[in-house]
């Protein structure tokens, strides 16, 4: 809806004045996000709001902690020196978690997008308890939140990244994540804190929205895939993100590219997690799974090693192959690798562009609409942290007025 329109409601009467100043806090606060500095005047320009409109608006967002004002280096004019609108670096924020097959992770994001507090833990959960997990992980956010407190810093929202599925109709669930070994997990009933309970999200979708708000890309639809121990992906059509009918959208991994294949642990054969999943990449290059096995396996198609190169070749058609079908079906504008075949990309992308080359047919597709994520494996913590920023932003009159 245009900025300075007369709002609509759903029941299809004239928006409240309420709502209407909501929507426009959020282009203020929205505009300022996107180009700050500005000035009031230009923020004026920029929306078409009046001048006094901006100004009021202006002030209660300052009163919620969102925005500062400085004053500008002087111009050599005569009056006064201009004034500078910009994000605030202090006051509201958002808080990451990630739980990984053998990691934790947990990240403070401000309002501007910037990563303040950044902390990853590498810890193996094979055979613990999704209480034991969730009580450590609650531990290291409570630390980084303190930390980030200390920066002036103030959560205002908790997301936690987790390689499972999260249905729609149950957002507080993790219904399944089998390579943590989670069924019917809700991280409320595991979690010390009640009142800093995280929403739990895939972390394949978090990545592909971190990408979006981040990345360089300019695409509105694109499917982003990401492997650690399984593999996820998303996808984003106009800008925003689609999880299905009941939020089980994006199961790439389970695409079958070999029909009659290796036995996959879903029940189903020739799986693409087991041709390009980190375990049967590892597998293939004869290396075993210890320390962190994406830098291994950097390390070693970095020197060269020919069972390491013929394991990510090998990889790279199984992925190309799940890819063209995504393509052919979807109609993206771009693929995006992320997660650990970002930092693999070098050894990957030729197979999967040779296969994507010979069955990607009935419509145009440039080489170049492939391409690694720069965000790689942070993808999916910086998107948890950036779901409140971005949610705050949105609505600013979720921040509490000073």
């Amino acid at each position: 809806m245009a900025v300075g329109a007369v709002g609509i409601n759903p029941e299809g009467g004239p928006a409240s004045q309420q709502d209407m100043r909501r929507q426009n806090l959020a282009v203020v606060l929205g505009t300022i996000a996107g180009q700050s500095p500005l000035s009031r005047a230009d923020v004026a320009g920029h929306t078409g709001l009046t001048r006094a409109a901006v100004s009021s608006l202006v002030d209660e967002l300052i009163g919620r902690g969102a925005l500062t004002e400085t004053e500008t280096a002087p111009s050599g004019r005569v009056g006064r020196p201009g004034r500078a609108l910009t994000v605030s670096d202090r006051g509201p924020a958002g808080l990451g978690l990630e739980v990984g097959v053998t990691h934790l992770g947990a990240c403070v994001v401000d309002l501007r997008g910037e990563p303040r507090v950044w902390r990853r833990v590498e810890r193996s959960h094979a055979g613990r308890s999704a209480g034991q997990v969730l009580t450590e992980l609650a531990a290291l956010g409570a630390e980084v939140e303190g930390e980030a407190a200390g920066l002036g810093l103030r959560v205002e929202g908790r997301v936690l990244a987790v390689p499972g599925v999260v249905p729609s109709a149950e957002p507080g669930l993790v219904e399944n994540a089998p390579n943590l070994g989670w069924h019917a997990v809700r991280p409320a009933d595991h979690w010390p804190d009640q009142d800093t309970v995280p929403a739990p999200e895939n972390e394949a979708n978090l990545g592909a929205l971190a990408e979006y708000w981040q990345g360089e890309h300019g695409a509105e639809t694109f499917v982003h895939v990401s492997a650690e121990a399984g593999i996820g992906a998303a996808l984003i059509v106009d800008g925003q993100l689609f999880r299905g009918a009941r939020g089980f959208a994006g199961e790439l991994g389970h695409i079958p590219v070999h029909p009659d294949g290796v036995p996959c642990p879903c029940g189903a054969r020739g799986c693409l997690e087991q041709y390009a999943g980190e375990a049967a990449v590892l597998r293939e290059a004869g290396l075993a799974a210890s320390g962190d096995p994406v830098a291994l396996l950097s390390e070693r198609a970095g020197a060269g090693d020919p069972a390491a190169l013929r394991a990510l070749e090998r990889a790279g058609r199984a992925l190309g192959l799940a890819l063209a079908s995504a393509v052919n079906l979807i109609d993206p504008d771009g693929l995006v690798l992320g997660g650990a075949y970002a930092e693999l990309a070098e050894w990957l992308l030729p197979a999967v562009r040779a296969e994507l080359a010979a069955r990607v047919t009935v419509r145009p597709w440039p080489p170049e609409a492939l391409r690694p994520s720069a965000l790689g494996r942070r993808g999916a913590l910086l998107g948890a942290a950036l779901l409140t920023v971005r949610q705050l932003i949105a609505d600013p009159t979720r921040l509490p007025l000073a």
